[in-house]
């Protein structure tokens, strides 16, 4: 089975519309409010693009691209339509029945998603890439972390925009990221014995382990039925997502003592809230669809960042961008001297 034939199983229209039926309605607000946070949501990304253009050395001094502030129905429905395009689906699937099942499936996620995601940076976003800042989202945060609401808001904005450099500098990274996602959800022809005999490898070796399997369980296992190939795809985008989400956060300490005053308290508070407990089904949940290793990932991306960058500075940091090939292996992230040695 291609990615189109992956697409054109599902019905992304359908799956919208279950998203925004099943997406959790947004924190109480008046109309005052909610234009303000809308208007200082605009602002802040655009005040934050010269910011980063300067930290990161990336960039120039060409306009600034305005901002998508949207709320949970709005971003579903952007990230279905993103969802088609990256796929390669067409607009009227295929198989009435099976591709609404999968779109309901596919709706009930990006719902569970909705309330949590507070900015995206979409490189597939139909008409090109776009920068979707969720306001109800961003309130909802705000309050919860009891913060100043104009610091919270441009800190948030700095990892985001981050996100729109890192892409637009360097057009590779989209074509690369699709490349990847082609090879997961691509057909590698694995035989259902095969298959079998990788799951039952895998769980011989986790036979005497009494924990839980939380967020590395879960990729151990879907590593465990992947093809070779499909593994080395896997880790190409693990690691490229360790160091996009590692230098966003690089980039929002960077930049943030200078342009957000309550910087140190919206740095501690959030990644309190990162490591509190959750109820077990949601655990559940973002340990299926990844969101806890995603977590890891700011924090092992953003030790290596910020050990290179400290070693050798910004400048010569920034030829991680020149390619594939530059990008850090699985072990460098670990040991930033063994990517310096590597490539510089």
């Amino acid at each position: 089975m291609s990615e189109s034939d992956v697409g054109s199983a599902v019905d992304f229209e359908f799956a919208a519309t279950v998203g925004g039926w099943l997406a959790r309605p947004a924190p109480p607000m008046t109309d005052y409010t909610r234009r303000q946070v809308i208007e200082e949501l605009h602002a802040s990304a655009r005040a934050a693009e010269p910011l980063v253009r300067e930290v990161t050395g990336l960039g120039d001094d060409g306009p600034v691209p305005d901002a998508r502030v949207v709320d949970r129905r709005q971003w579903i429905a952007a990230a279905a339509e993103s969802m088609r395009v990256m796929m390669g689906a067409s607009e009227r699937p295929a198989g009435f029945l099976t591709s609404r099942l999968t779109g309901a499936q596919t709706g009930a996620v990006l719902a569970f998603v909705s309330s949590g995601i507070l900015g995206q940076y979409d490189p597939f976003c139909a008409g090109g890439g776009a920068l979707l800042l969720v306001y109800p989202n961003v309130v909802a945060v705000e309050r919860q972390l009891q913060v100043t609401p104009a610091d919270f808001r441009l800190w948030v904005c700095l990892h985001e925009v981050t996100h729109r450099v890192q892409f637009s500098v360097n057009p590779w990274l989209a074509g690369y990221m699709s490349d990847a996602l082609a090879v997961l959800t691509g057909d590698s022809s694995p035989d259902l014995t095969q298959v079998v005999g990788r799951l039952a490898d895998y769980l011989r070796g986790r036979q005497n382990d009494a924990e839980s399997p939380g967020p590395s369980g879960i990729l151990g296992l879907v590593r465990a039925v992947q093809s070779e190939e499909q593994r080395t795809a896997l880790d190409q985008l693990l690691m490229l997502g360790t160091l996009l989400e590692g230098h966003a956060d690089h980039v929002m300490d960077a930049v943030g003592p200078l342009a957000v005053p309550s910087v140190a308290t919206i740095r501690s508070r959030f990644e309190e809230r990162r490591q509190r407990s959750q109820p077990p089904l949601q655990r559940l949940l973002r340990a299926l669809l990844g969101l806890d290793a995603k977590m890891s990932q700011y924090t092992r991306g953003k030790a290596f960042v910020d050990a290179v960058v400290g070693h050798v500075g910004m400048d010569r940091f920034n030829a991680v961008w020149s390619g594939p090939q530059t990008l850090p292996l699985p072990a460098e992230i670990e040991e930033p001297q063994r990517w310096i040695d590597r490539v510089l």
